[in-house]
């Protein structure tokens, strides 16, 4: 073994050694979606006095923290995303009812004075006002003579002397047990209301107890506590310490998104993408392994090496395992399976130059040789990966995140793992590495053919690109006369999906939601025992009546999902997507250009824009949802589609560069040609995977899968039929020489030695 492959081999055997550590030690963080529970993302907004700002913010962020810390929420978090945003994830919580309510207000606690009420509403002086007590009794009170900001901490506790069992204790801090003293030594001394103290919470009175007779008049109660009692329950107890303890927040907030999954959602999802991966894995590597044999074979243990990198960076960087995420893991597989079929092919290709050649060496080639190729579709695809994190949110800005792993582990996967494996056995197994049994040996029927009497697919640009043109134009009637039926993510409302014990006839559901009172309500049927329900706006009251109304003609339901988003923000993402779009066309266009030709580089984003109007057009005809998910679809589908095109550039660019002065659309359909094997073996492993998807893996992940199943292969479609045609004609007019070879000759060096036999 040489030097090279001594570090090739140590590399991976620390890689994977690394991997499988965090593996072992750490487990994955898993995001709501998949586990189960409520994330509610909130907004400041400008007070009076207070400008909602990165400052302002996190002061909320902090009084918000210990609420949800005094709600006892295992595991909770909350972070701040731009200036104005804060994420609140709160695991298993199923109903946000009593989270939202307790998190999200302004929470200004005051104390005051209760004055005597004649009932006839006299002219009342600066700072009074009149107020329902708890038990909706008006009464006066006068202005505050305690804040939030004299308040220390507060708890809950269980006392059997209270009527209702329940009391919050309440500690001062700076001035505020002198205030409390003074304030409770007047009331001592007087009778009737005058002898109550009123505490108010964003004005209204939760509490007015009277000052007990053992309070001395003058003097007050002292110590530095107090106890609020009242007609409480545990919750309401519970929510009103951890109130008052986190204190007044220092700007509004407004609840601009709120997502619920319900857990058996999760666990569902969990199972189905196992399934669809090991499926995917499985078929694929039955294909790589018939198509390639023994180093076929090898290269499908380096998928087990892809497996354990990706889910080890996962861990040991604390990304968080979306919905999405798992899908972009299982899609990374065709990235690996693609750089192996690219080194293999081009190994094949060595071999039959130059039969007397070693296998390690034409295996050491073919890697070397489809480097080129594997780096530039690498790059487009963490192009996406990086859109998808910078302007998208959610589960989808997790699939960014994943993909990105995916992609990298991919490589390491087959210009590694895969290489060490191979290149181990053709130094043990020469023969067999060469035979027919090694997969190395000879060129494929279907090489044969198309380089024996393959068609002139070129000469036939011109219709081609017609066909394209009709397809585009299908597509476009689609979404102008039937509309993108734009999912609530781009909208703004609510949908909220309900799972029921028997299968609901879906006019019957919709009978029952009207009857609720939701009469434009939009409901759909989803699987075959759940109801999604979708309006502009509902509260999270109205949502329980819903639900009793299709439990009650379905045998009782459950919520499994529920999503919320404001208008403003659905506006804003809509936004972002078509941000994210533009500029993924405009970097692969720039990219592209860089590493290629503004004529290839033309030929590609026309083919994205291409495949992009197909899928998108086919989803307005089938009335499909048009959401972040479908965002995360589109973005990968470029990347696809821009790999597709720079495997046959790659190929045309190194004929070109051998002979610069041969026409140029008959070099074009031989690199075409010639790369059709690589382009059938790696969709044939793509759409193994994706087809596991949209058989297993449910509702949510279908149309992602549906969405890229037609997209490859309107992507293989068009970076032959499309792309390199558009960059036949545009040839034409460049300006540019054709590119050089890529090993140029070097000039023969010579050798002598002198007496001393040193060469010189």
């Amino acid at each position: 073994m040489n030097r090279a492959n001594l570090v090739r081999a140590v590399l991976a055997l620390a890689v994977l050694a690394t991997s499988f550590y965090f593996a072992y030690t750490k487990e994955a963080r898993l995001g709501l979606d998949l586990r189960g529970g409520t994330q509610i993302v909130l907004e400041t907004q400008d007070s009076p006095t207070v400008k909602a700002d990165r400052e302002s913010t996190d002061r909320a962020l902090e009084v918000m923290r210990r609420r949800i810390d005094a709600l006892g929420v295992a595991e909770s978090s909350i972070t701040r995303s731009g200036d104005r945003r804060l994420i609140v994830e709160l695991p298993d919580v199923q109903d946000p009812t009593r989270a939202t309510e307790a998190i999200g207000k302004t929470a200004q606690l005051t104390a005051h004075p209760v004055l005597p009420n004649t009932g006839q509403q006299p002219a009342k002086a600066k700072g009074q006002q009149v107020l329902p007590d708890e038990s909706g009794q008006p009464i006066l009170i006068g202005p505050a003579a305690l804040s939030g900001e004299g308040i220390g901490e507060a708890n809950a506790s269980f006392d059997p002397q209270n009527v209702g069992g329940w009391a919050v204790n309440v500690d001062f801090k700076g001035s505020g047990g002198k205030t409390w003293e003074q304030l409770t030594a007047k009331a001592a001394c007087a009778a009737g209301d005058e002898r109550r103290i009123a505490i108010v919470l964003d004005g209204k009175v939760i509490s007015s107890p009277q000052v007990t007779q053992s309070v001395p008049c003058g003097v007050g109660i002292t110590g530095g506590s107090t106890q609020i009692t009242g007609d409480f329950g545990a919750d309401e107890a519970k929510d009103l310490a951890a109130l008052i303890e986190g204190g007044a927040l220092p700007v509004p907030v407004k609840i601009i998104e709120q997502r619920v999954v319900g857990p058996t959602l999760g666990d569902e999802a969990i199972d189905a993408s196992a399934k669809a991966a090991v499926i995917g894995i499985i078929l694929t590597g039955l294909f790589i392994v018939a198509v390639y044999r023994l180093v076929g074979f090898l290269a499908t243990v380096a998928l087990a090496g892809y497996a354990l990198i990706s889910y080890g960076a996962l861990v040991a960087i604390g990304a968080t395992l979306t919905l999405p995420g798992l899908a972009g893991f299982v899609l990374a597989i065709g990235m690996a399976i693609d750089a192996n079929v690219l080194a293999f092919e081009r190994a094949r290709e060595e071999l039959a130059a130059a039969p007397a050649r070693r296998a390690r060496t034409v295996l050491a080639t073919g890697f070397n040789k489809a480097w080129s190729a594997i780096a530039d579709t690498a790059v487009t695809t963490l192009l996406a990966g990086a859109l998808l994190f910078f302007l998208a949110s959610g589960p989808v800005r997790g699939f960014g995140v994943t993909l990105t792993i995916g992609v990298i582990a991919s490589l390491i996967s087959a210009m590694l793992v895969s290489r060490v494996l191979t290149d181990a056995a053709a130094a043990r197994f020469p023969k067999l590495t060469k035979g027919r049994a090694g997969g190395l040996s000879g060129a494929g029927r279907i090489r044969r053919w198309l380089e024996e009497s393959g068609p002139d697919l070129m000469k036939r640009r011109r219709i081609w690109l017609t066909i394209s043109g009709v397809a585009v134009a299908a597509a476009a009637l689609g979404i102008f006369t039937q509309g993108l039926n734009y999912g609530v993510e781009f909208t703004g409302g609510r949908i909220v999906e309900y799972s029921t014990s028997r299968p609901l006839d879906i006019d019957d559901a919709r009978e029952a939601v009207s009857d609720a009172g939701f009469p434009r309500a939009v409901v759909q049927s989803s699987g075959e025992s759940d109801i999604s329900v979708r309006t502009s706006d509902l509260t999270n009251e109205e949502v329980k009546r819903i639900q009793d109304a299709l439990g009650k003609e379905g045998g009782g339901a459950d919520k499994i999902r529920d999503e919320l988003i404001g208008p403003s923000l659905g506006d804003e993402l809509r936004t972002k997507a078509l941000i994210a779009l533009g500029v993924a066309l405009l970097a692969q266009l720039a990219y592209l250009t860089i590493r290629f030709r503004w004529t290839f580089a033309t030929g590609a984003v026309v083919a994205m824009f291409h495949d992009i109007m197909i899928v998108t057009g086919v989803f307005a005809w089938l009335g499909k949802p048009i959401d972040g998910v479908f965002l995360a679809a589109l973005l990968t589908i470029i990347g696809y589609s821009v790999n597709d095109s720079v495997v046959v550039f790659d190929r045309i660019r190194e004929l070109w560069g051998d002979n610069p002065k041969g026409k140029f659309a008959d070099i074009a359909n031989r690199g075409t040609l010639q790369t059709v094997p690589r382009t059938i073996n790696t969709g044939m492993g793509a759409l193994f995977i994706l087809g596991a998807l949209a058989v297993l893996g449910g509702d949510s992940l279908m149309d992602f899968a549906i969405a890229l199943l037609i997209g490859i292969v309107v992507g293989t479609y068009s970076s032959v039929f499309t792309a390199t045609p558009v960059a036949i004609l545009l040839e034409k007019y460049a300006k540019s020489p054709p590119p050089q070879p890529k090993d140029k000759p070097k000039a023969p060096v010579h050798r002598t030695s002198d007496s001393s036999g040193a060469v010189v």
